[in-house]
């Protein structure tokens, strides 16, 4: 190398000027990360408060178990009227709600032929009567006039059967029937409460609960018409059964099985209802026979330790 081009190379800088003065400059590479003392400690005990608050609530706090199901209203001092021929409906004298006396009218049923065969009957009777007192030795009037007044009233009797009559007093619960229907033998056609029956719930719970269900456990009854209104109630018998879908249907009849769902094992559980008023300002206040509702019943309590903690529910059971 010439001595010309050392000279230019020891008049370059090294390093540049902006390197350098970030050299001179104030230096932070390679210090340490600057922490607090405080807060890590704080996190620590808040930490262990909070373990120890949750442990102390499951361990304290419970879980319930309840057997719910559906249920349905029965009032038991109830009379139904059925239909014991075939007929059809001419006038309805009943109303729901509405009070009557034993052997008041309810339903009217068509009886153009039993009327007129009655009014036939009715006709001969007379003119065999008057025959009579013509001739009180005619032995075939008399005879005659036997066997017509017997008939006659035969021919009463099916007109009388054509009009339904209350069987006792109380109040009409339920109206089946409307003017111009025909009636098959054995349809309902009205029913017949007491002015204060005996209101009861029958309720159909889980059959698995069966094992755990008394008298005189605590029930909460809610009508479906009657949201979030609660009904506290007293268990006063359970089926000694557990039964089927089936079975229940036929045990609440046909009508009032038609209002709830059922499936699986099913176990009947009962009530009492305290009634409600009657009179007729507060209709609505009133319980009425198959109201639908929801029960609940209690079986089981177990604190949230042992729910979480299958194992310990072992070891309570072996130290009791």
């Amino acid at each position: 190398m010439s001595p010309r081009e050392d000279e230019v190379t020891l008049r370059t800088p090294l390093y540049r000027a902006e390197a350098l003065e970030h050299h001179d400059g104030e230096q932070r590479e390679g210090e340490l990360l600057r922490l607090s003392i405080t807060w890590p400690g704080r996190a620590y005990w808040l930490l262990v408060a909070a373990v120890a608050i949750g442990i102390g609530f499951c361990a304290v706090g419970s879980v319930n178990e309840y057997a719910s199901g559906p249920a349905v209203v029965r009032i038991e001092d109830r009379s139904d009227l059925t239909a014991t021929f075939a007929a059809t409906v001419a006038q309805v004298l009943a109303r729901p709600g509405q009070h009557v006396e034993a052997g008041a009218p309810l339903i009217q049923f068509v009886a153009e032929d039993e009327s007129a065969e009655r009014a036939r009957l009715d006709s001969e009777f007379e003119l065999q009567l008057v025959r009579v007192m013509r001739d009180p030795s005619d032995q075939a009037a008399r005879q005659s006039l036997t066997s017509l007044r017997a008939q006659r009233e035969l021919a009463a009797a099916r007109v009388g059967q054509r009009l339904v009559r209350a069987s006792r007093a109380g109040i009409i619960s339920d109206v089946r029937v409307r003017a111009g229907e025909h009636l098959n033998p054995g349809e309902l056609i009205v029913s017949i409460v007491g002015d204060a029956a005996p209101v009861s719930l029958t309720a159909v719970l889980p059959g698995r609960y069966r094992p755990v269900l008394k008298p005189g456990m605590p029930l909460r009854f809610e009508l479906d018409g009657e949201r979030y209104r609660y009904h506290d109630l007293t268990i006063e018998s359970v089926g000694d059964d557990v039964v089927g879908p089936a079975e229940v249907r036929r045990y609440l009849g046909a009508n009032a099985a038609d209002t709830v769902e059922l499936k699986g094992p099913l176990v009947l559980v009962r009530a009492r209802l305290e009634p409600r008023a009657m009179g007729d300002d507060d209709a609505a206040n009133r319980y009425f026979d198959g109201l639908p509702g929801h029960v609940d019943v209690k079986v089981r309590a177990e604190s949230i330790l042992v729910s979480l903690i299958p194992a310990l529910r072992a070891l309570s059971h072996h130290a009791h």
